[in-house]
């Protein structure tokens, strides 16, 4: 146990070092890992990892994650690309402490966290005309439906001309509605199962009809 704390929105959240693995859990859920040493190869088979493989990056990407936890995803693509600009969004400020202490994200250039519920973020967003060449949303993944499918939606509105969306949504809940309402969109959606024996299932969507 490296550390432990509490939060209001969140519930218990601990930080633990497995070998050379580090992993945020909050309320007894695995919300992150990383590599101490920065060899990845051992969460490959996992969501995290997957999410990456199932898109074309461009060569230097303006990125938008939405769940931040110990910022796992915003390390692997910096690891594999140099993102123009990273955005992450992360409702507890808590876990955004956290993240910053002890998961590496201070060393990461050209990178903002936004603190606040994505409903209250996205406004301003759109107001700014931001747009990305990938956005990853994971914070949704076994939300009800009426909150789930309107930020996918939404999101997918802030995609690039060449951008791309992957949503990690639990296969017993609402996944097969959400690739279901991208494709009502005009979006080329694929999904994909993190793993044979999971629930996560990962929905990428491009091209969508512009609002």
């Amino acid at each position: 146990m490296v550390f432990e704390t509490e939060s209001a929105l969140s519930g218990p959240i601990r930080v633990v070092d497995q070998g050379d693995e580090r992993r945020l859990v909050a309320n007894g859920h695995t919300l992150s890992a990383i590599s101490l040493s920065g060899d990845w190869s051992r969460l490959k088979d996992e969501y995290w990892c997957r999410a990456l493989d199932m898109v074309e990056l461009t060569h230097r990407p303006t990125a938008l994650f939405v769940g931040l936890g110990g910022g796992t995803q915003l390390l692997l693509l910096a690891d594999r690309v140099r993102p123009r600009f990273m955005t992450a969004v992360e409702r507890d400020p808590v876990i955004l402490q956290v993240a910053q202490r002890y998961f590496g994200l201070g060393r990461l250039a050209r990178t903002e966290i936004l603190c606040g519920d994505i409903e209250r973020v996205l406004p301003s967003l759109e107001s700014a005309g931001r747009r990305f060449d990938f956005i990853m949303e994971d914070a949704a993944y076994a939300d009800p439906v009426d909150r789930a499918l309107p930020i996918a939606l939404r999101l997918a509105g802030l995609l690039g001309p060449r951008g791309v969306l992957v949503v990690n949504r639990n296969a017993r809940h609402h996944a097969a509605e959400t690739a279901a309402a991208l494709r009502r969109s005009g979006a080329r959606v694929t999904t994909r199962r993190a793993r044979r024996d999971g629930d996560n299932v990962l929905i990428s969507a491009t091209n969508p009809r512009r609002a």
